[in-house]
């Protein structure tokens, strides 16, 4: 029996609740029209109550899909619901990234990839760094606090309003990583030559804390994953201060990249026509 993908195009998906403003449908619609495939990827509203049953037609193959992502507020479900959990997303107890292969339904989390990728192609060398300083102990900081240890930074040090929530993932990561409040922030910066900010800080307009970044070492890097505005107020000041900054979108776009390659076989490039196309979309410039 011929396998239903030599025959029918695949089908992948984003789901998330809500899932109207999702920018992914752009980015694997744009490598889909590159590559020339006859594929599709669209944008699921799912409701969490939904969720399992939606999961389970996957799995039996009755929705068409090869696999799709996963965000907000599905992702701790899809890892728990996958037949096989890759040690990424194990570890971080979410998944974004789900595709069948031999029969399972397969999960990964490839934000830290993204996060990653992404510093590697602006900022190559960004991983020289000792002192990393991760602002937020929220959902979105996991990922980026699995890959710093991983990729070996000798200090990390998880700064949250509730020390608390930092301290529960200093427990989970181990390692390099320490936990402090909020109000350390400021004399921790001297040490610092990372600075990542993971919260909605400075997001759509918002305001966010006037932080010392002068006071950071020679040659320090200052990212956000927050990508509206592109450029944000902690990166507006990092500049101010003559600080090196890289934005939160190659995020964005270089994690889409491993799950596309799983649905449809090729594996795409973040180029600048792909972030232009984005930047377009989002109203803003590079």
């Amino acid at each position: 029996m011929r396998d239903s993908r030599e025959t029918i195009p695949p089908r992948a998906f984003v789901a998330g609740y809500p899932i109207k403003h999702s920018r992914s449908p752009l980015i694997h619609g744009f490598w889909l029209d590159q590559f020339g495939l006859n594929g599709s990827y669209e944008k699921l509203a799912v409701n969490p109550d939904e969720f399992p049953d939606f999961i389970q037609r996957i799995k039996l193959q009755e929705s068409g899909y090869v696999g799709g992502n996963i965000t907000i507020p599905h992702k701790e479900a899809a890892c728990r619901l996958a037949d096989r959990v890759d040690p990424l997303a194990e570890e971080l107890g979410a998944a974004n990234t789900l595709w069948l292969a031999d029969g399972a339904l397969h999960a990964t989390n490839t934000d830290g990839i993204g996060f990653a990728s992404n510093l590697d192609a602006a900022r190559p060398g960004w991983d020289k760094a000792e002192v990393a300083i991760v602002l937020g102990a929220g959902g979105a900081s996991r990922a980026i606090l699995q890959s710093l240890r991983d990729r070996g930074i000798r200090e990390i040090r998880v700064v949250n309003r509730t020390a608390e929530r930092a301290q529960e993932l200093v427990d989970r990561f181990g390692g390099p990583l320490s936990a402090h409040p909020i109000q350390a922030l400021a004399e921790l910066m001297k040490y610092a030559d990372l600075f990542v900010n993971t919260t909605s800080l400075g997001m759509d307009g918002s305001e966010a804390p006037d932080l010392p970044f002068e006071t950071m070492r020679a040659g320090a890097l200052v990212t956000d994953i927050v990508y509206v505005p592109l450029k944000t107020p902690f990166l507006a000041k990092a500049e101010e201060a003559g600080l090196a900054t890289v934005d939160g979108l190659g995020m964005l776009l270089h994690q889409a990249v491993p799950g596309f390659e799983k649905w449809f076989g090729r594996r795409p490039n973040v180029t600048d026509a792909l972030r232009q196309l984005i930047l377009a979309d989002i109203g803003a410039k590079s």
